[in-house]
Parts: C-alpha cells; sequence; structure tokens
C-alpha cells in the first residue's frame, strides 16, 4: 500500500487504500486545508483533537484520517454495537465501553492497549465546542495506567492548517503530577493551536 512517507511512519497503524487516501486528500483540497508536520513514531500513541469549536472539526479530522491512510480507535458505548452496525464501527476504530462494568473505563483502555500492538486512541478533551478552563483528565488517566504517551494533534483555523505533534509526553512514577501535567498540555495546546470559530476556544 502507497503511502504518503512525508507524514505517516514506520509505525504508525495504518488502514484504508489509495481510493480513500484520494478521497480524503479531495475533501481536504476541496475545502482548502492542508497537513502539515509528521505524525510521530510510536506503535501506541494517544492522540488529543484540539481545539474543538466548530461541527467542521469532524469533516477536517476525517478527511485528514483517511487522506493519509491513519488509523485511530475511539471509544463508543457498548450499546451502539448491535448488528449490521458493530462489524462497522469496529472495523472504523470504535471500541466498545462497557459503562456498567465494575472496572472503569480507565482500566478498560489499559486492557486494550495491553491486548493490541499497534493502536492509537482518539480523544477530544474538551468535551464541548465551548471555550473551557480545563482539559477533562481523563486521557491522562488512561496514558499512564496503559504506559502510553500521549501528543497533541491541532488546527489552525485561520490558514487552514492540520498540525501534526512535535512534542511527545512521556512521564515516569516520580514525575506524574495529573494536575501539572493538564495544566501543560491545556496552555501548549492554547500556545499552539486556533480554533475553526476562535471565539469558542
Amino acid at each position: 500500500m502507497k503511502l504518503n512517507n512525508r507524514v505517516v511512519r514506520p509505525s504508525t497503524p495504518k488502514m484504508g487504500n489509495a481510493f480513500s487516501r484520494f478521497m480524503g486528500s479531495a475533501v481536504l483540497k476541496l475545502l482548502g486545508w492542508k497537513i502539515v508536520g509528521q505524525l510521530p513514531d510510536e506503535k501506541k500513541l494517544i492522540i488529543l483533537g484540539i481545539p474543538h469549536t466548530s461541527n467542521w472539526d469532524f469533516i477536517v479530522a476525517m478527511a485528514s484520517i483517511q487522506a493519509v491512510g491513519l488509523r485511530v480507535s475511539y471509544m463508543m458505548k457498548k450499546e451502539a454495537f448491535f448488528w449490521p452496525l458493530g462489524g462497522f464501527f469496529k472495523w472504523m476504530g470504535g471500541v466498545p465501553i462497557d459503562r456498567a462494568q465494575k472496572n472503569d473505563i480507565t482500566t478498560q483502555m489499559a486492557d486494550w492497549f495491553g491486548e493490541n500492538d499497534n493502536e492509537w486512541l482518539g480523544i477530544t478533551p474538551e468535551g464541548t465546542r465551548k471555550k473551557v478552563k480545563n482539559l477533562k483528565k481523563g486521557y491522562l488517566r488512561i496514558a499512564k495506567a496503559a504506559n502510553v504517551p500521549v501528543a497533541v494533534i491541532g488546527i489552525n483555523g485561520a490558514t487552514k492548517e492540520i498540525l501534526l505533534p512535535e512534542t511527545i509526553w512521556e512521564w515516569s512514577e516520580k514525575d506524574f503530577n495529573i494536575d501539572t501535567e493538564n495544566k501543560a498540555i491545556k496552555a501548549y495546546a492554547d500556545k499552539t493551536f486556533t480554533g475553526i470559530n476562535p471565539a469558542n476556544g
């Protein structure tokens, strides 16, 4: 499978084909967006999508993922995985979460990372399109429990650029403080990215 070697790396989880990459690239070109940078060379990673200020974010994100042939998984409640859609959701990267299970989401996702060799999990930690002071910290709990690094893919709405991560966050047992790290990542995102609707970001 021929991929965009300027973006993907040997360890990048991949999916799709030449047609899906063509379609993703065509949508980005039609909308006037471009991808800047290179994906991390990580087999396991939590990717944060920031900032989330518009309904267009999803369209741009999905087109970008298809354009470079990247596989990104995401959490969904298990009730959504009914026939005949269950197989499609899993093929698209959906990970069923059992909210009634005695194991919490952090444990479930740590187990999921442990059972898979090459997976990236996408999370939107703002949880809303409105301006937030703090990011929700669930992604850090999962990252720490699964011993998986975190990176941020963001956008510059003014220049219509999807900015791939230059910084990877990793932690040792001694230096991890969830509040400190969450504030640092939020500060990095605020400094680096601008939403499509800046009033919400």
